[in-house]
């Protein structure tokens, strides 16, 4: 039974919200567990360490996630062109999509690995970042950046088998690793004392571990594309199709990306205490997420196979439906997050004041993950077409020109003798109104039918 599981799905048959609820799940799951990598560390940190080294961890997303972006690129433009090629029953382009998306990987981590690692102080010191906790951001950046190659191949791998329809194995892989994850969280915290390194070096040997995993699960598909050492030649066109494709979202990350990293330099003025609540309110905000890029992934799949195949009434027929279930699903988990807020910030301190401004935040954010149910969805449809141009041009919009303007702008209309930043609630109440009207731009392009036109020859 587990083996007619975790092989490939066609998702151009059969009824449309089945199948994709179906192929949801698992991956749901897993990106649950993928979010338990950055709770369990924030957790870990919080009970054994300290709240200052709670701000460190958060203080480091923002860059981690800058450098992270050129796999995004990879991944999504790999993950597109082998769902339409899986679509297309081509197995040849399949082949050395997969073969080039491995090989352009392996430059990206050893370029990183090499030069990102010497700027990673200096950056954080650009951006304000407190005394007592940028040590702690550098030990955590650079362990994470000299790893990068376990969680760039892990994300592209899994990627891969996505694409071609098994939500089931990167599931099981991805268990096995969160559960390795939290057990060396534990020991090299708890246990042997190694600080906010240990939590980095744990994840970095978790990831590693599930990457190779899904390599070993590719070797076993040679039923649907061939694994030989001629497909691992970069090819142009196959090279240049993942940048095309992969190029928009890179830069919608980098982009979100470069956005918080300017909002985390306003974020770090209000203090250590107002840095650790932002991590609280991220690791919540992760699993209220979750619904919504696990949907916003598996409609990609869904739109790219049915593209590949033609069936463009299923893909506009899928939308509707699995949009529709995206939002029920965000509208609950909206009402729990309202009903139960405090114990689950509860969960990562002790300190109740902290409790009390994580949950108060929180509040601001909740009904913007019904918008983001939308945006994720329909923008899924666009990239799964082929048109990621469109979601990248509406983040820039919602991120650059909206999200950043937003918060200075209320920072600086709020200032006083008494908050010389401003009020603290700028930030989420940009980013709720950066949400709310990227869902209005998402469905008015969406609409417009232009990402028909992008289907790959």
């Amino acid at each position: 039974m587990l083996k007619s599981l975790n092989k490939p799905v066609d998702m151009t048959t059969g009824t449309p919200w089945k199948g994709i609820i179906q192929f949801t799940l698992p991956m749901l799951i897993g990106n649950i567990a993928q979010q338990l990598y950055a709770t369990v560390d924030s957790i870990v940190v919080g009970k054994y360490i300290g709240d200052n080294a709670l701000a460190s961890v958060g203080s480091s997303a923002p860059i981690l996630n800058m450098i992270l972006a050129l796999f995004i690129g990879i991944s999504g433009g790999a993950g597109i062109m082998v769902s339409q090629y899986f679509g297309a029953k081509n197995r040849e382009s399949l082949s050395y999509s997969v073969g080039n998306s491995i090989v352009a990987t392996l430059i990206c981590s050893l370029f990183l690995m090499i030069f990102a690692t010497p700027f990673i102080h200096p950056v954080l010191k650009l951006l304000n970042t407190p005394g007592s906790i940028i040590g702690e951001c550098t030990n955590y950046l650079t362990i994470s950046v000299v790893g990068i190659a376990g969680l760039a191949f892990y994300n592209i791998l899994s990627g891969i088998i996505r694409a071609m329809g098994d939500s089931i194995s990167t599931l099981i892989y991805l268990l096995v690793a969160t559960v390795i994850n939290i057990v060396l969280d534990i020991y090299f915290v708890a246990v042997i004392n190694m600080g906010v390194g240990g939590v980095a070096l744990a994840t970095v040997i978790a990831q590693f571990i599930s990457a190779i995993l899904c390599f070993l699960k590719l070797k076993k598909m040679t039923g649907y594309f061939d694994m030989k050492i001629e497909y691992f030649r970069p090819m142009k066109k196959y090279i240049m199709t993942i940048i095309r494709l992969g190029l928009p979202s890179g830069l919608t990350q980098a982009i979100m990306s470069s956005a918080m990293i300017v909002v985390q330099s306003l974020t770090n003025c209000f203090g250590e205490l107002f840095i650790a609540a932002n991590v609280v309110i991220m690791r919540v905000d992760g699993f209220a997420m979750m619904p919504n890029f696990s949907f916003g992934m598996s409609l990609t799949t869904y739109s790219g196979q049915n593209v590949g195949a033609g069936y463009y009434d299923r893909v506009t027929k899928g939308a509707k439906q699995g949009t529709f279930i995206a939002v029920m699903c965000s509208t609950i988990i909206t009402g729990i997050i309202l009903l139960f807020g405090k114990h689950l910030m509860g969960v990562f301190t002790e300190t109740q004041e902290l409790v009390d401004m994580s949950y108060r935040l929180m509040m601001i954010l909740a009904a913007g993950y019904i918008a983001v149910a939308v945006s994720q969805s329909l923008s899924g449809i666009m990239r799964g077409a082929g048109d990621t141009m469109t979601p990248m041009w509406i983040s820039l919009i919602t991120t650059v020109f909206l999200r950043v303007p937003i918060a200075y702008g209320i920072s600086f209309l709020t200032r006083s003798e008494a908050l010389p930043y401003g009020i603290k609630e700028c930030i989420q109440i940009s980013l709720l109104a950066s949400w709310v009207i990227g869902a209005l731009l998402t469905v008015i392009f969406y609409a417009k039918g232009n990402w028909k036109k992008r289907r790959l020859s």
